[in-house]
Formats: structure tokens, sequence, C-alpha cells
């Protein structure tokens, strides 16, 4: 199965592409993703769409740093629930091994290994995008944040002994220095950062001793209440590849790096088929979009992936006993009661 990874991976990234005269939602439908998606950030993606959206974006904008300028915008937050927990570690290799512990709750596909060695700490970087894809960006991304997030442990004046890629230097190195300090060298044997182990050691001056037990359980409930399965999965593509004409049991296969068989399989052992899960992840997005103003019924039909109003039209009476123009009329407009990034309040 292909690695995952969360929709914050890419936050920021309209603001950035928009700044260098990009048109973002192009260039995001063009990787296979969903604009709208971007709002929430905790929604899982193919990594490899990731890293192929940002090199798309590194070329069409003649910026080969793309990935290290987006880096520069990251904040702990992006980690989702697993910065709770890292902020409270006591020291910064509390920090690391927590993160490489548990790196698999943000990006499927990264993979971070601490060593340490006559006085030097070599963190080492590497994504599995689970085949042969260009990465330069996403590499260069990665390490941006991991140099982030030592640097808000140890201070802005805190300077790594060499920051190392395994790609070509780039044309201009000035966002290289500006980000990551001047010691850094291209065409190394992998990807990663140096640093002193004493830098290790350091307190972490965020860390609150009384906190900790709190966020580590906290953090526990949420690893544990979202382990994503292949049904999660499957329901997310279809929430995806619905607007794109194109949601088909091969079509999510595909994204997810399985067979067909693998996919009926791993849905049988759920108690669902493709198509019952189909039809039941559009009748809930169907529930809310028709009541819901925002959108023409010709228009909801569309995203729901419907060749045409009559077809959705006949499924929706199948589906809810009344035409979406009767529910429509009947029903509450919702359009105004937003209870998170993407989610509207449902009917009762």
């Amino acid at each position: 199965m292909k690695p995952l990874a969360r929709y914050a991976a890419l936050n920021s990234y309209v603001e950035l592409g928009r700044s260098l005269g990009l048109d973002p939602t192009r260039l995001i439908r063009e990787a296979g993703l969903d604009p709208a998606g971007l709002s929430l950030q905790d929604r899982w993606v193919p990594a490899d769409a990731v890293a192929d959206l940002l090199e798309r974006s590194a070329v069409e904008a003649g910026c080969d740093d793309f990935g290290l300028r987006l880096a520069e915008r990251r904040r702990f937050a992006n980690l989702g629930p697993l910065s709770l927990v890292i902020r409270e570690e006591p020291d910064v290799r509390s920090a690391l091994t927590v993160m490489s512990r548990h790196e698999h709750m943000y990006n499927e596909a990264l993979h971070i290994r601490l060593t340490e060695n006559n006085g030097i700490a070599t963190i080492r970087l590497a994504l599995d995008l689970g085949q042969p894809e260009r990465s330069r960006q996403a590499i260069e991304l990665a390490v941006g944040v991991l140099h982030g997030l030592l640097r808000a442990f140890l201070g802005t004046g805190w300077q790594p002994v060499e920051v190392r890629f395994t790609h070509a230097a780039p044309r201009d190195r000035r966002t290289h220095y500006r980000v990551l300090g001047p010691n850094v060298a291209f065409e190394q044997d992998f990807n990663g950062i140096l640093a002193c182990t004493t830098d290790l050691d350091a307190r972490n001056t965020m860390s609150d001793p009384q906190l900790r037990a709190y966020t580590q359980q906290f953090f526990d409930s949420v690893r544990n209440t979202h382990a994503t399965t292949t049904l999660d999965r499957v329901r997310e593509l279809i929430e995806l590849l619905l607007p794109t004409g194109r949601c088909s049991v091969d079509q999510v296969a595909r994204s997810l790096g399985l067979d067909r068989r693998t996919i009926h399989r791993h849905l049988a052992a759920e108690g669902e088929t493709f198509t019952s899960l189909l039809d039941s992840t559009r009748a809930e997005l169907a529930r809310h979009m028709v009541a819901n103003h925002r959108h023409s019924l010709t228009e909801i039909a569309e995203l729901l992936g419907f060749s045409s109003l009559g077809n959705f039209s006949r499924w929706f009476r199948n589906q809810f006993g009344c035409s979406p123009r009767q529910w429509r009329t009947s029903a509450p407009d919702i359009s105004e009661t937003v209870v998170g990034p993407g989610l509207t309040n449902p009917s009762p």
C-alpha cells in the first residue's frame, strides 16, 4: 500500500504559491489532489502526490528552493496531536525520539533515524514514496521543518554542525544559507542534519512537567482513536475522486498501491463492499450538500460524480424517498452553520 501523508504537509502552500505567481488550485488538481482538502489538515492523501505537487510547483515557479521556502512557514501545530507531546518533552533528545517513534502519525513516507558517535549526533531523513519519484522538494521541506523544530528548542542563534543533501546544489544557495545557516553541503551520502550531542541534552524550556503526563494521555487516546484502516483510506479517496469522474475501485486501488482484489478483501473483512462504501459516502455528502444552498443541484450532481442531474435525482430518491428538490425545500439552510474546517452542521 502506498504511504500516506497528512494534508498538513501542504500548510501555507497556497500562500507561497501565489506569492510566486502560481495558480495553486490548478496545480493541486493536476497532482490529483483536492484543493478543498487543504482545510482538512488531518486528512490523509498519497504522499507521492504531495511530492509531485511540490516538484511541479518548483518547476513552474522556476524556484528550486520551493520546498525549503515552504518549510520556513511551518509551526509546531503542523505535526497535529504529536506536537503537543513533543513540546512537553524534557530535552531535545527525547523530542527527537518521540518524533522518530511516531513519524507514521504525520507522514507514513518519512523515516527519521538518530545515531550518536564521538560527540556528533546524526539525524538522517529518508522518504519512501512506494516507487521512484522526484523528491528533492519534499526532502528539503522535511529537512527544513526538522531544522526549524530544533531551533525552536535551542534558540534562533543555534547552528547545526552541517546540513546535508544527496541532491546537487541549487543555482542560488541564498535561501539555504538564510534558512539553514552557512554549513550546508550537497551531493552527500544522506539527507539530514549533524549536530553536537550536547545540543540533544539541552533542556526544553517550553516543557511543563505538570502538563507532560496529561499531553501523553491525550496523545495516546488520539493515536488509538484515529488508527487509519483500509476502509478509512478508501472512504477518503472516494470523497477525493468523486468530483473528478474517476472514482472507481481500480483508481482507488492504484492510489493505494494495491490490486482491486486486495481492496475487496480488506473491505469484506469490515463488512463492506466498494459499492456499499461508495453509496454510503455519496449519501452522507449528498444529505449535507443538498441542504446547503451554496451549490445548485446540477453542481452537486457533478461533484458527486453523476453524469446528469436526472441520474442524481433518481439515485437520491432511492436513497431518501424524495427528490433532492423536495429535500432542499423541507430542510433548513445550513450554509451558514459551520462546526469545523470544511464541515457543515447536519440537518436533524
